[in-house]
């Protein structure tokens, strides 16, 4: 059964940060699905290469891709959580201005511009969906514990481009859907220095809980923040 029976039979997918470990999982679920007809990895280790520090290799890649139809499923699985040896801030005395101008250039800058040039391979009367990754700890209204300022604020600067955009998508697109989700915990290399040996999700798991989420999102609810089972998150 396809876990995206909303889209349209034949529907294309591309997926930004392909060589991820969440990335690379939604690759090989999107190739599983029968009612797929093609899905595009994107990364820099991919052929051509693909930069998202570099509005230049978005725009050439979407232009590629433009040329071959639409697109039903874009899907951003990028993000920082570390930069080089600096573990997530416990206090304001960590803060550093270059570690946070870096979580917000991976983290913000290079999602949005993907938002800038995919938004328009959308279709203009079929459904379409375009989700980025987020993370719970972004929400400002469930911000309990404090710390982790720099993936705090990279996050929650993305969920609001993202539901801006969302307002502006629908107006040409009234079938679209924008979202930003959270993964829960996965199993990673982003993940392993933080977690441990807690308990997490392991990639495939996560994939089928994205694709699960965003089949089931309705255009009413675009802009909007959900986790991997499905429930709104506060903003």
């Amino acid at each position: 059964m396809s876990l995206l029976a909303t889209l349209p039979e034949g529907y294309r997918a591309a997926v930004i940060g392909a060589s991820g470990a969440i990335g690379g999982a939604l690759v090989q679920a999107l190739q599983a699905d029968p009612r797929c007809a093609a899905v595009h990895g994107l990364a820099r280790s991919a052929t051509p290469s693909f930069d998202l520090a570099i509005e230049a290799s978005i725009a050439a890649a979407a232009a590629r891709l433009r040329e071959q139809g639409p697109l039903h499923l874009v899907v951003c699985a990028t993000g920082v959580l570390s930069l080089g040896p600096r573990s997530p801030e416990k206090r304001l005395t960590d803060l550093d201005p270059t570690t946070l101008a870096q979580a917000l250039a991976v983290n913000t800058v290079g999602p949005a511009l993907v938002l800038k040039h995919f938004h328009e391979l959308l279709p203009l009367k079929e459904r379409g969906l375009l989700a980025v990754l987020s993370a719970r700890v972004g929400s400002i209204g469930d911000n309990r514990k404090g710390g982790w300022y720099a993936y705090r604020a990279s996050k929650a600067a993305l969920n609001q481009l993202l539901h801006t955009a969302a307002i502006e998508v629908a107006r040409k697109r009234p079938l679209a859907v924008l979202a930003a989700l959270h993964p829960g915990t996965v199993q990673s290399a982003l993940s392993q220095a933080i977690i441990g040996d807690a308990e997490a999700t392991t990639p495939p798991a996560a994939a089928v809980n994205l694709l699960t989420v965003l089949n089931g999102l309705q255009p009413e609810h675009s802009g909007g923040f959900f986790a991997w089972d499905g429930t709104a998150i506060a903003w």
